[in-house]
């Protein structure tokens, strides 16, 4: 997209709740997005919030949220809705859209173009899906629209826009329409985040009302909107804020604090975090763990470095959380990121943390989202972001700026106030469960920054706060409450989660009739799910198995095998250790050099070579030689080539014995989880996660 190129064909609408609320839908063209059925109705578009509507929040600018909207293949009027969130923060759900659970992923054409084919395992196959690139200025979404340039060596925009660099190649300094850049202008807490999309989601539900579970088509009753809310990566932060935030205003409305009249009331069935950072304070521990001793045999660190960690963990990282989470509880309790002394301590926290766990395992090159490779990562690829910044996609799905997968400037503001330590999601999923909200974890066994016994650990902890004889744990008032490894031996009553989950064992999850993708311990409404060979973005690498489990969680079946089961007396059954060992691949897999994910994909000596303007670019990819450039013989088709049913959800009646690897995992990098960076006066030492 060049200088503000003109929207046609979009439909303007005032929020029916807010007048000051503005929502722009259309339909995207035919073919932009392929879906496994043409009748599948897609709308794509902005919310748009203008300023102090957070308020008492801090918020002097304009907030245009970009979403995309794909129907369910089957009885649409009747699906349930999911949400999806990727992380970051910064990072843009379109990556989970196009790369994981989309309706649709991008394919290379014959020509050197790029479109799109049905994704045979998108979770539209059970669900009407929303996605939302969220908060301010990432992804698709902006504050206001300025024109700029993007220097793709550098991942950073200059305004306004300029010449290219002398003897800097031109196909690195891309011209644009961006967001401000302003880290001002954008959320700098979850809970700021959480109170932008309910906004959203108000005017978003009332304005597409036809897809409002709560809103019954025989009759004019109106329930809350039952929604699911799927998040992944820093989403194990933004999904227990938002679902208690949510829940919250609809228990204000019910008393009365809000008017029930100009609101739609939002209840939230099922919170999925797939590979999440929830709490540091427990997952920080397993990270120096599992560099050292993780299922796939293989030490990124040595005994010398891990036991040096661990102790850095112990004397920095754990004192600074509980200084952090103290002081937040006393000077800003509702996490509104506007006290330079909390924000001071919470930023130092978050670095010390860092410095503990992540420092020994980047020393060792291999990858933070798959332990399995070394950088640069093979994967995915970037063709996505290509398609998004297609000037004809663009105009179809009524985007107002070029893509970016991830903005740092969003970053850089959640960085700022140690957003990612304040935090004790813990207490939320505490609130949530005793709500009747399902509770589930979804880890890919191959990711090290959010990795499966972190995972594990947080489920268990978070059984062993649901004691029914004892009160909600109080953030405010108990703000370090959550155990320090090792963890205690969960205690309660009989029939209580702090004893039933850990008692219940891990049973197969059984995929199809021919494979097993993984593990789940699932008591009640709270269920951990180990997903076999999967790296951190685990719908990406076991898109079967990751579909399966979204599916019989959303359902409320049995999440091993699908079958109908009484949520509030099952629990699995197998052994109490998910104890399966991987291998790791025979060989290294070779990286695509990607110019809009330079860090990720290519070498230090593929880059020096784009800065000499040595090589060629074909369709967004550097090669060396124009002998090494890859294109299809053929287009790819318009639908997903399988055998396999497009509809329903497999239901197993017995347990396939092993005969192979099952479903080939692919290796992955994607989008931040997290920055975390040292507030150094000079320049801040930066790791993406």
């Amino acid at each position: 997209m060049l200088f503000g190129q003109a929207v046609t064909a979009a439909t303007t609408l005032t929020s029916p709740l807010n007048q000051n609320v503005s929502i722009t839908y259309k339909s995207p063209d035919a073919g932009t997005c392929n879906t496994v059925f043409a009748t599948q109705k897609q709308y794509t578009g902005y919310v748009s919030l203008p300023p102090f509507t957070l308020a008492p929040v801090q918020q002097n600018y304009s907030i245009n949220t970009f979403f995309w909207f794909v129907e369910a293949r089957e009885k649409p009027d009747r699906a349930p809705l999911t949400v999806w969130l990727n992380g970051g923060p910064g990072s843009s759900s379109m990556f989970g859209f196009f790369e994981e659970v989309g309706p649709c992923e991008v394919v290379a054409q014959a020509d050197g173009s790029y479109g799109t084919q049905a994704r045979m395992w998108g979770w539209d196959r059970t669900s009407n899906m929303l996605f939302i690139d969220q908060p301010a200025q990432v992804g698709l979404s902006y504050d206001t629209l300025r024109n700029g340039s993007k220097d793709l060596l550098t991942d950073q925009v200059v305004y306004p826009p300029t010449d290219v660099p002398a003897g800097q190649p031109a196909y690195t300094f891309l011209n644009g329409t961006f967001g401000s850049g302003s880290s001002t202008n954008t959320a700098n807490t979850t809970e700021i985040a959480a109170g932008a999309t309910w906004h959203f989601l108000q005017a978003w539900l009332s304005s597409f009302p036809q897809y409002n579970p709560g809103r019954s088509s025989a009759s004019s009753e109106q329930r809350a909107a039952g929604v699911h809310l799927f998040a992944e990566s820093y989403g194990g932060k933004y999904g227990p804020t938002f679902a208690n935030y949510f829940d919250d205003q609809t228990d204000r409305i019910t008393r009365g604090e809000v008017s029930g009249n100009n609101t739609v009331e939002i209840r939230i069935e099922t919170l999925g975090i797939v590979n999440g950072v929830v709490d540091d304070l427990i997952q920080n521990y397993y990270q120096i763990q599992y560099a050292y001793n993780n299922s796939y045999g293989y030490s990124a660190i040595s005994q010398l470095q891990q036991l040096n960690s661990l102790r850095t963990y112990q004397e920095d990282c754990v004192p600074a959380i509980g200084d952090c989470r103290r002081v937040a509880a006393l000077s800003d309790p509702q996490n509104e990121g506007d006290e330079f002394a909390v924000n001071s301590v919470c930023s130092r926290a978050q670095y010390a943390c860092y410095n503990a766990s992540a420092s020994a395992f980047l020393e060792s090159g291999r990858n933070v989202y798959d332990i399995r490779i070394t950088d640069p990562s093979p994967e995915p690829s970037a063709a996505y972001q290509e398609y998004l910044n297609n000037a004809t996609v663009q105009q179809s799905i009524g985007a107002r700026i070029n893509y970016t997968e991830s903005n740092v400037r969003v970053q850089n503001a959640f960085i700022a106030t140690g957003d990612t330590i304040r935090s004790d999601p813990l207490a939320d999923l505490v609130l949530l469960l005793q709500k009747g909200v399902r509770v589930a974890f979804l880890y890919g066994d191959a990711d090290w920054i959010c990795n499966w016994r972190g995972g594990e650990a947080i489920s268990l902890a978070l059984a062993s706060l649901l004691n029914t004889t004892t009160s909600s744990p109080n953030p405010s008032a108990s703000p370090f409450s959550v155990p320090t490894p090792p963890f205690p031996s969960a205690t309660g009553s009989p029939g209580t989660y702090a004893s039933a989950f850990p008692a219940a064992g891990y049973a197969d999850i059984v995929v199809n009739s021919t494979y097993v993708g993984g593990a789940v311990r699932q008591y009640g409404n709270l269920s951990f799910s180990r997903i076999y060979d999967a790296a951190h973005f685990a719908p990406y690498s076991q898109p079967e198995t990751a579909f399966t489990i979204f599916s019989r969680v959303i359902l409320g079946t049995d999440i091993s095998t699908g079958n109908t089961v009484d949520l509030t007396t099952y629990a699995s059954r197998g052994p109490s250790l998910a104890n399966r060992t991987n291998d790791l691949p025979q060989r290294q897999p070779s990286p695509t050099c990607w110019l809009r994910t330079l860090d990720a994909s290519c070498t230090d000596d593929d880059v020096e070579a784009i800065k000499d303007g040595t090589g060629v670019v074909r369709g967004g990819v550097w090669y060396a030689r124009e002998r090494d450039v890859q294109v299809p013989t053929a287009d790819q088709g318009t639908t997903a080539s399988s055998t396999v049913v497009a509809t329903g959800v497999f239901t197993a009646t017995s347990t396939p014995t092993p005969t192979g690897a099952g479903p080939v995992a692919r290796a992955h990098l994607g989008p931040l989880v997290i920055v975390m960076a040292a507030a150094a006066a000079a320049a801040a030492a930066e790791v993406l996660l």
